[in-house]
């Protein structure tokens, strides 16, 4: 009878000591998972800025300004170069 209880003891700590092993695992394994999605979130934050600082660098008036005159050779409107339309006239 001893043996018997000995043996069901025995196995309920094998079983024990496996569900520990498993769960020790499974935690490391969220945790590495939580780690990879952090680090992930980080840089979608540095990219974030990145893209709003060059939103507001393209966006500035000056800017855009020097690419009309570079690439389009356009130039500032003078009065002296202004046409004016009116209705009904020849």
């Amino acid at each position: 009878m001893s043996g018997r209880i000995s043996m069901v003891l025995a196995a309920a700590l094998v079983l024990c000591a496996l569900s520990v092993v498993n769960a020790q695992y499974q935690a490391r394994s969220l945790f590495i998972e939580l780690e990879r999605a952090q680090a992930a979130a980080r840089q979608l934050d540095i990219e974030w800025s990145q893209l709003q600082l060059d939103q507001s660098t393209l966006g500035k008036n000056a800017r855009i300004e020097a690419n009309a005159r570079r690439d389009l050779n356009m130039v500032q409107v003078t009065p002296a170069r202004t046409q004016y339309l009116t209705l009904g006239a020849n």
